[in-house]
């Protein structure tokens, strides 16, 4: 039977609006999938690995697992795979998951998202560090806080905190040697700068002395895994028994190794993140502070990065006691008192009917 053109517009009108409508709640969807692996993606870089890719990481892993215990691997290999583990620790569903990943959602999580939050971390980081030394060391003049030509050896506080601790920044031989950059002054990832001890006081005698413990690292951590505002702070300590049990993060040694490489970036004359600043690899940094706390020689240097990582545990979530609050104690505190009121009263006006 014939029907009214009228008509028949608005029915193919209507199916053409749900067409739509399902095209966008599907690109929606698709959208929503996307922002949750940027958003986990993140993870990577911040918790996991600084430089090393997620598919040499997988690779490495279906290595080993295909040649099972008969697999030789390198140095490399080696920090892959604890990569790997690691990565599956932060991020569980990884594991499962991988498989189902397509080629845009891998692209998005390793290119966009960890990226992403390198690129962040080193630019929150420029303008804080700017300010915690002009606070701590009062330079003349201050450091600009988006100014990165005047850092670097270029200034005297700077070059003091990115001395190798072999050297002593005081003496103007010394000074003169790193700026004109001569061949017996050379900047190198084989060096660890004065910033990351306690004081910036480096012992030649005994180099692990105060490494690794200085405030302007436990200010970055803080400011990076916390929020900035957390970073006024840095004076928590105590037994943290407790904290260190409950808080896994803090332990979490390539947290504490990327903080490092982007406070020595942001102490720098480089405007831009690079891999390599004239004679100073960062990704060979970054593998020197990871062997530190994971390539151990024996049960001795084990227990002190055991202590280490109890001691950065305090600074960043402070002290915890609740071990000591014994039934006793609890009995006499202002909650049991006052219920213990409550019931007394209740019970006189029983016995006074």
């Amino acid at each position: 039977m014939p029907t009214s053109s009228k008509a028949r517009a608005k029915r193919r009108i209507a199916a053409l609006e749900e067409e739509l409508e399902m095209m966008r709640q599907e690109r929606g969807g698709k959208q929503r999938k996307t922002t949750l692996y940027v958003a986990q993606g993140r993870a990577i870089r911040r918790l996991v690995v600084l430089y090393h890719s997620l598919e040499d990481m997988v690779a490495e892993n279906d290595r080993r697992y295909e040649f099972s215990s008969s697999a030789e691997s390198t140095v490399e290999q080696d920090r892959l795979q604890r990569g790997y583990i690691e990565l599956a620790r932060v991020l569980p569903w990884l594991h499962e998951k991988l498989g189902e990943l397509d080629h845009e959602d891998s692209e998005d999580m390793l290119r966009k998202a960890t990226d992403a939050a390198r690129g962040d971390d080193t630019s929150t980081l420029k303008e804080l560090v700017a300010a915690w030394v002009n606070q701590e060391f009062r330079p003349t003049p201050l450091i600009k806080p988006h100014d990165k030509y005047s850092r670097g050896f270029v200034s005297d506080i700077c070059g003091k905190l990115l001395c190798p601790a072999e050297w002593d920044w005081s003496q103007d031989s010394v000074k003169a040697g790193i700026r004109d950059r001569t061949t017996e002054y050379i900047i190198s990832e084989n060096s660890w700068p004065s910033f990351v001890y306690e004081n910036y006081q480096v012992n030649s005698n005994d180099l692990e002395e105060g490494f690794l413990k200085s405030r302007l690292l436990v200010l970055a951590f803080k400011a990076v895994f916390t929020s900035p505002s957390s970073a006024r702070e840095t004076d928590g300590d105590g037994d943290g028994a407790d904290i260190i049990e409950n808080n896994r993060r803090a332990r979490r040694k390539s947290d504490q190794t990327k903080v490092k490489t982007c406070v020595r970036f942001a102490l720098s004359s480089v405007s831009s993140w690079r891999t390599v600043d004239g004679d100073f690899d960062y990704e060979a940094f970054w593998c020197n502070v990871v062997d530190f706390f994971e390539d151990v020689p024996g049960p001795v240097a084990r227990r002190k990065v055991d202590k280490l990582l109890e001691w950065w545990t305090r600074k960043i979530f402070g002290t915890n006691h609740r071990e000591d609050l014994t039934p006793e104690l609890v009995s006499h505190m202002s909650v049991n008192a006052l219920a213990e009121q409550r019931k007394r009263l209740e019970d006189a006006a029983f016995d006074s009917d």
